[in-house]
């Protein structure tokens, strides 16, 4: 697989959130394995929250992309000796063929590598079953913290946290 890795740039940003909102939102979503399209109907980010995380020295987006087609991403967050993985994201019609494990991969390494982490976190719906024994296949361990969804739906949903030593 010809797959090349790079940060996200101003120009990038309308495919990264058409992107994103295609594996987490909406018909297109259902394609994949990984949507929040059954429990969640509210965009899963903007292109302004996307501008003011690609300004941000305390953040990396990630694409991917095989050619010039925008096949994946992810969201790296400095923390204090730790990183936040967010925004995982592969186009529904490419999933299920190893490139979202590929993604961890290279996340975890830029995690370490530009942030200095020694732990990566993220969190995931508790409804989500079979994405966190994802993760958890991956080496991620549940903390037992759980967070509220950042947007009131009803009903109301728990985010789990999971973390890895890098």
């Amino acid at each position: 697989m010809d797959l090349t890795c790079r940060p996200a740039e101003p120009a990038d940003l309308t495919a990264l959130h058409a992107l994103i909102e295609s594996a987490y939102r909406g018909e297109a979503a259902r394609a994949g394995w990984t949507h929040e399209a059954d429990l969640v109907e509210t965009p899963r980010t903007s292109l302004e929250t996307l501008t003011a995380l690609a300004a941000d020295p305390d953040e990396l987006l990630l694409l991917f992309e095989t050619g010039e087609a925008l096949v994946g991403c992810v969201q790296l967050t400095k923390q204090s000796g730790a990183a936040y993985l967010g925004l995982l994201a592969v186009d529904p019609r490419r999933q299920a063929r190893g490139l979202g494990k590929h993604i961890l991969t290279v996340a975890e390494r830029e995690a370490a590598q530009r942030f200095g982490a020694q732990v990566m976190e993220l969190s995931v719906i508790s409804k989500r079953p079979e994405l966190i024994a994802y993760y958890q296949r991956r080496g991620y361990a549940l903390t037992g913290k759980e967070r509220p969804f950042p947007t009131p739906v009803i009903p109301p949903l728990t985010l789990l946290v999971l973390q890895k030593r890098l």
